[in-house]
Formats: structure tokens, sequence, C-alpha cells
């Protein structure tokens, strides 16, 4: 794997004190429209999550009777879908830009979704359409982030793509609220179905905004010229015009011969599949350690992705405090990024104070309390983590290197979810202690991960050969 041999990038590459544009911040409404296209996502995909004890309920008492490993399979099959098509979806928009990726994204996961409410009982059906929407949710994100690439300067990267990624956090707040109610309203057997078709209704609402105010930042007519002068102002990337390069085709094979490809690559295996478990098996959690009612998860959910945002939005902000100091960019995102890494591991206390017994009716509050410090970190973890790509690599590779990454996130997503299905199965009179072992994982796999990266790419080499 060959690195370029170049000097550590200048500090001032990102422009910390780079003039600021006075009269126009058009570029936060396209960062507005990446957080609602992520909120669509995020909602769509979680409803899944909150029909898993009524799939789960035994035929003869009215539900779907599957085990805990159907559920698994389910979330699984959708999770590799959607790893495979990450790496795809990224370099297809690449090549077709990313106004028509990201439409074509959610056209595809919006009708998946719909479907979802008419395929009945069968696992095999549920897998199937569930696996087809994987494939449309992979567009998403490869889509967003060669978004901000093109209209941020990296000063300000990692901020908007922990704004933008907050939307993964209040979709599954809006999903925490409406899912439960849909089976509340309209009982389990008409209300699985319309939480289905209505959630994937609006992201058709958001299509509209999307061709009306969405252009590259070289065609964007509502765009001032102080403005496109200052997302341009990085030194490296002042003489790369939008859209000039970003069509030329780069095989996977020569960006899998970089460290930095790599470092990537496992920064995703490593810790996607903890926010995966987070979303899918949260409220199994809270049903078995607490004896929560479908209506009664609705709370602690709300709260554990609501506080979810404060580490998406604020994790995003700690290396421009290191930054604004005159530290240079990868340095100050590498230790961001190990700041965060330790706070994961408050999970690791979670089932001692999930203990009823011991502390009684305090014990839900507690280890919610503990889940909601890992579940900000990861968020804070994935906004810095993200934008180390477009720190690295060319905007014309950025889709097509998220995409690689994603895939390895989707990945390790697949081995989360296996192995959280086969752990509550096999304890399945002690759910406890398939949690415990769960919990573990989630504690140690960022700071493992940040080694790794650590030692891929000890230090920021700008990549130019591309």
């Amino acid at each position: 794997m060959s690195v370029p041999a170049l000097p550590e990038q200048n500090p001032m590459t990102s422009s910390p004190s780079a003039p600021r544009p006075a009269l126009s911040s058009y570029r936060w409404i396209i960062c507005g429209l990446l957080l609602f296209s992520t909120t669509f996502n995020y909602l769509d995909r979680q409803v899944i999550s909150y029909l898993k004890v009524y799939y789960c309920t035994p035929v003869a008492q009215g539900g779907f009777g599957w085990s805990n490993t159907d559920f698994a399979n389910l979330t699984s099959f959708f999770t590799a879908f959607y790893a495979g098509m990450t790496i795809v979806a990224g370099w297809v928009i690449d090549k077709i830009g990313t106004k028509l990726g990201l439409a074509l994204s959610i056209i595809v996961w919006s009708v998946c979704g719909i479907l979802n409410a008419f395929v009945g009982r069968l696992v095999a059906m549920h897998i199937l359409v569930r696996s087809a929407f994987g494939i449309g949710e992979g567009g998403n994100f490869p889509a967003s982030i060669k978004t901000v690439a093109e209209w941020f300067p990296k000063r300000e990267r990692a901020l908007a793509t922990g704004i933008f990624n907050s939307g993964s956090n209040v979709g599954a707040m809006v999903a925490a609220l409406f899912v439960p109610w849909c089976l509340v309203h309209w009982g389990n057997e008409k209300g699985w179905k319309m939480a289905f078709i209505l959630t994937g209704a609006v992201g058709f609402i958001w299509l509209i905004f999307w061709f009306w105010l969405y252009e590259t930042p070289a065609n964007q007519k509502r765009l001032s010229k102080a403005e496109f002068d200052y997302i341009h102002s990085d030194v490296d990337e002042a003489h790369a015009p939008d859209g000039a390069v970003d069509r030329a085709k780069i095989p996977w094979s020569k960006l899998l011969g970089y460290r930095q490809t790599w470092a990537f690559f496992f920064g995703k295996f490593m810790t996607d599949g903890i926010w995966w478990f987070y979303l899918f098996w949260l409220p199994d959690y809270l049903s078995k350690q607490f004896g929560m009612t479908t209506a009664q998860v609705r709370l602690p959910t709300f709260i554990v992705y609501g506080v979810s945002i404060v580490g998406s939005v604020y994790g995003g902000s700690i290396p421009m405090t290191f930054i604004n100091k005159g530290m240079p960019v990868y340095k100050a995102r590498m230790r961001a990024m190990l700041l965060i890494a330790v706070f994961p591991l408050v999970v690791l206390s979670t089932q001692f104070f999930g203990n009823v017994s011991r502390f009684g009716a305090n014990a839900a509050i507690l280890a919610v309390a503990t889940i909601c410090i890992a579940a900000a970190a990861h968020q804070a973890w994935s906004a810095n983590l993200f934008t180390t790509v477009s720190d690295m690599f060319p905007k014309k590779a950025v889709g097509t290197v998220t995409g690689i990454g994603a895939m390895a996130g989707g990945v390790g997503g697949v081995v989360v979810q296996k192995l959280a299905g086969g752990l509550t199965d096999a304890f399945i009179k002690t759910p406890q202690k398939a949690y415990l072992i769960m919990f573990v994982i989630c504690a140690s796999s960022y700071l493992i991960a940040w080694v790794i990266i650590k030692a891929l790419v000890p230090r920021h080499r700008t990549i130019t050969d591309l």
C-alpha cells in the first residue's frame, strides 16, 4: 500500500483564519437538506426495531412467532445489502454527481419502505424487501459526505458532518415516538403496516426541496462570490473547480493501495456495528432488562437518541478548537477522536447500574444514562471519522472511499447483529448475561479502532496522485 511521501500539511492549509463570507451562508442550507435526508434515512431504518417484540411474539398471542435469530437475520441481511451497496453507491455518485445520486437513493429506499407493509409474516419476504431497502439507503452517506466536501472548506467539514449526521439521531427520536404510537393507535395488526407506509412517504416530500435548492457551488446561482471563494479557500483545493475532475474514473484497486483507505475501512468496521446495536437492540434490551412495554420504551429511547445529537454536533466542533490554536488538521482530528474514544468505556458499568435488585426503580435511569454517554460518543466519533476522508483524499475520490468505509461498517454491523441474536437466544433465560457481553464489545471497540487508524496513518499525508 502506497503513502505519498509529502510533508505534513501545514495547519494553515485549512485556513483557520480565512475570511468568512459576510452576506451569504447558503452552504448551511445545503447542510440542512442533508440533515433532513439523514433524518428520513434513519426514521425509515429504525421502524423495524420497535416491531421486534411484536414480530417475536408467539402466533397464538397474535404475533409473527419469530425467534431472536430470525430478527437478527432480518437486520443482518439489511445491513449486508446496505454495506454492499455503499461501495457501489460511492463509485456511482462520484460518476453521476451528488444531486442525481442522492435523489435516486431516497426514491429506492422510500418505495421499498412502503412495500414492507405488504409482505405478511414470512421472514423470507421481510428479508427480501428489507434487503432492497438497504440497497436504497446505501447511497445517503457517500452522497452526503461528498456534498460536504464540495460545499465546505476543511475547517468546517467536521461541524457540517456532525450537523447532518445528527439526523440519524433525530430520525431515531421520531421513530421512538411515532412507531409505538402507530401500534397503540391502530393496534399491532394494522399499526406495523401504517408505520412503514407513513415513514416511507415522507421521503418524496424531501425530493421537491432537493431538486429546487441543490446545485454544485460552481452552478449555484444563489451563491455569492464571497462564499464561493471561502468554500474554496483551502490551499490544496483552490485550483480544483467543482465538477472539473469529479467524473474521472479511479479504480478501487488503486484506492485500496493507500493506507488512508484502510484506516477509514477499519475505523468503520470496528465501530459502525455498535451504533447498529443501539438502534436495533435497545428497545429489546429495555424490555428484557426492565420489563418495559412497547409504550414504555418510547421515552428512554427518545432520550438516548436526543442526547446523541449533542455528541454529533459538539463532537464535530472539537477539532476546530485545536485547529484554531494552530494545530494541523489531522493531528487535531486524531486528538479529538482519542478523547472521544474514552467515553464509551462507561457502558462497562451498564449492567451494574441496571441491576434492579441493587438500585430499584433507579436502575433503568442509571443504565440509560450510561448508554446516553456511549451513544453520544459514537456520534462524535462518527462525525470526525467521516471527515478524515475529505481531509486526506481529493474531492473526486471522496464518494468512493466513503462507500468503501461504509461497506466495512456494514460488514461490522452484520457481525454485531448476528452476535446479538445468537447471544440472546443462547442466554434466553438470562438475557442480562448476553447484554453484558455486548456492552463489553461496545465499550472497547473505539480505542481499538483508534490504535489501528493511528498505526496505519501516523501523520497526515496529502494524496495528490489520483
